[in-house]
């Protein structure tokens, strides 16, 4: 049995969650999530408790079993809590400004970048060198993060770029550091 799959997922208060066949609706205080579930999967509501089962042992069965549940606990996290990354800027003269709804990077290209928020997804600039992006949706926002991180990956010599904030570079020596 999977070990994720077979978990429940208790409804928190403020969350409205409707099941009609194989499509699941979450509807939380500000945004409303939905998903197709695989046709093999069967999805039960008893008094405030979300169950995911599978018809059979079967390798496919066993995989979409926990992808399932999982899929239906980030939206129910989602739309209660919401989830959020956190980017560093690192670089001289490297910075990000937000004017309206799109942030405006300047990341030593002979042109800034301009990225205008998705639906769904509120970016935030606390300082120069530091955006956060928030939204309901984790694959939405791990992916608006990643795109972020795209316009300059951190270099492996310098460390300039932009990077997750809890994620760790390991710099390289370079071609100087090995004649001694």
């Amino acid at each position: 049995m999977s070990r994720i799959g077979r978990k429940p997922i208790t409804i928190p208060a403020g969350v409205d969650v409707k099941i009609d066949g194989q499509h699941v609706t979450v509807k939380g205080a500000k945004e409303t999530l939905e998903l197709d579930v695989h046709p093999d999967m069967t999805v039960k509501l008893d008094a405030g408790v979300i169950t995911v089962e599978r018809p059979s042992d079967e390798k496919q069965h066993r995989a979409l079993h926990g992808l399932t549940r999982a899929l239906i606990n980030n939206m129910v996290v989602g739309v209660s809590e919401g989830f959020s990354k956190e980017l560093q800027i690192n670089g001289v003269g490297y910075k990000a400004t937000k004017q309206g709804n799109k942030v405006v990077f300047n990341l030593g290209y002979s042109h800034p970048i301009e990225i205008v928020e998705p639906k769904g997804i509120t970016l935030e600039v606390p300082s120069q060198d530091k955006v956060i992006v928030k939204g309901a949706d984790k694959q939405l926002v791990g992916e608006t993060a990643a795109k972020i991180r795209s316009f300059r990956i951190p270099d492996v010599y310098k460390g300039k770029g932009i990077k997750y904030a809890d994620e760790h570079l390991i710099i390289k020596e370079g071609k100087t550091g090995a004649k001694k």
